[in-house]
């Protein structure tokens, strides 16, 4: 099995191997190579990369006037900074001029850590979902996050790719292939199930062990695709499963979880259901890990929430 990496390395080692066979491939970052791994990219391909320094709201412009230009253009920079300060230039220069610019958010989440609010980004998946014409995208792990890069390359329309910082486990998988808007199985079980995205999914996997020595079984579903949401599979598993715990790296407003909610609602289905995230305060320092810790975002907590859930 290859080595795991950081998402962010594959994406970089991804972006490489595409631009060698596409001349039309261009990267903007706003002083963010070291930081997305793209040394080796400025090396090897200097003419496919163009730095405007700290200054994302040009980069989302520059980036759109690539595109317009005929580039399949990946526009780099902090998840943070990238989806609050730009947001107008995405809304308005890729969304609604529809120019398919890849827009990357790295270091997204907490993983930024002690740096604290200013520095955590757990609002971009609200404020895209409320944009027409992009697709959001987290990765779970190195496969996802290959294969997201591949298609996002070929698509002619906005993408909004989500990174964070650490080294990803290989996430075991039921059904092969990747698919934008279609969730990956990530493991099998009738009592509870389990949708996450990005980061959020290896601990939901350790979860599920720990309830597996109670006789819990759970469901795990990669939704790599936030939107669109591959509403079959969470329709399926209020079905077939007794509850549904729904676990992102994001405000417990307006992402993954309440995507899921209203569908659910709004189907007529009446099953229990929880969301697990961040809830609406500033959130507290420290490493990512200790940050998961606080929120019931690991193993333990989110064994915890599924016997609460369980047990009516």
């Amino acid at each position: 099995m290859e080595p795991a990496l950081a998402n962010l390395e594959v994406f970089a080692a991804t972006l490489l191997e595409l631009a060698r066979a596409d001349s039309d491939l261009l990267v903007v970052t706003s002083d963010s190579r070291g930081s997305a791994k793209l040394a080796p990219f400025a090396k090897a391909a200097p003419g496919q990369i163009v730095e405007v320094g700290i200054a994302e709201q040009n980069l989302v412009g520059i980036a759109a006037g690539l595109a317009a230009a005929g580039k399949n253009v990946f526009a780099v920079s902090p998840a943070c900074f990238l989806t609050a300060r730009s947001l107008e230039q995405i809304k308005n220069d890729v969304c609604y001029s529809d120019r398919p610019v890849s827009v990357i958010g790295i270091s997204a989440g907490v993983s930024y850590g002690a740096l604290g609010t200013t520095h955590h980004s757990l609002h971009d998946f609200a404020v895209l979902r409320a944009i027409h014409n992009i697709t959001i995208i987290a990765p779970a792990d190195n496969f996802e996050t290959r294969e997201a890069v591949k298609a996002a390359a070929k698509l002619s329309i906005p993408v909004y790719l989500r990174f964070g910082k650490k080294t990803m486990p290989h996430l075991p998988r039921l059904l092969p292939g990747f698919d934008l808007g279609k969730a990956s199985l990530v493991r099998q079980g009738k009592n509870i199930t389990f949708i996450a995205c990005g980061e959020t999914v290896a601990p939901t996997l350790a979860a599920t062990d720990l309830l597996a020595a109670d006789g819990i079984e759970c469901r795990v579903l990669s939704m790599h695709t936030i939107k669109p949401l591959d509403e079959a599979v969470v329709l399926r598993a209020a079905k077939e499963t007794q509850g549904v715990i729904t676990v992102e790296e994001h405000s417990v407003n307006g992402g993954l979880g309440e995507a899921c909610a209203s569908l659910l609602l709004q189907s007529g289905l009446n099953t229990r259901f929880k969301i697990v995230g961040f809830p609406d305060d500033h959130t507290v320092t420290g490493s990512q890990t200790e940050i998961f810790r606080h929120y019931g975002i690991d193993g333990a907590g989110l064994a915890a929430t599924a016997k609460k859930l369980v047990s009516g």
